[in-house]
């Protein structure tokens, strides 16, 4: 049996061998849950698309080959007030593979260092999205901080997506935690 296309880029981006294994047991018709093919499906290369928006962006770039997340940068410079908040352009456009998203995440050094992070962490990129990708990132330090060009501001890190239906139950399945929330478990 032929895997397609889709299915190739779903399980080389699931990096979690816990996961990735859950996934290939409940997705994959039987014939095709042999070790060699899912192996060659892991070594397949994704592609994403970049389209850059402006001369001075810079592509989406790992740090280092085995970092989860390659980081963004501003193409503008930009003020941010203690409190404050601001939306800093990245001067660039992706076109995800299918059955992907991309989340925005704050960079630690950033965080640590000036207390400035991404106000809607994880921010979602869908893969349907072709629009630039603006970071929102908020000041909660006591200086004013200088977002300035070429700058990594954020991270992008695409992961898999499982698609569900959504049915209507009158019940759900009991469970130990009930409906224990926000710090029932200490």
């Amino acid at each position: 049996m032929r895997v397609s296309t889709e299915v190739t880029f779903f399980w080389y981006v699931a990096i979690c061998s816990d996961f990735y294994n859950q996934v290939v047991e409940l997705l994959l018709p039987r014939d095709t849950r042999d070790k060699g093919r899912i192996e060659q499906m892991q070594t397949q290369d994704v592609i994403i698309k970049v389209v850059k928006l402006d001369s001075s962006a810079k592509l989406p770039q790992f740090a280092h080959e085995e970092d989860a997340g390659m980081d963004l940068f501003s193409i503008e410079e930009k003020v941010i007030m203690p409190g404050d908040s601001a939306l800093i352009r990245t001067g660039i456009k992706v076109e995800l593979p299918p059955y992907t998203e991309a989340q925005i995440r704050p960079r630690s050094g950033l965080a640590l260092k000036n207390s400035i992070t991404v106000l809607n962490t994880p921010g979602t990129i869908d893969q349907g999205y072709r629009g630039e990708i603006r970071i929102i990132l908020i000041n909660h330090g006591k200086n004013e901080f200088v977002v300035e060009r070429q700058m990594k501001i954020a991270q992008m890190v695409v992961k898999p997506l499982l698609k569900v239906s959504v049915v209507e139950a009158t019940d759900l399945t009991e469970s130990d935690r009930s409906d224990g929330g926000f710090g029932s478990t200490g």
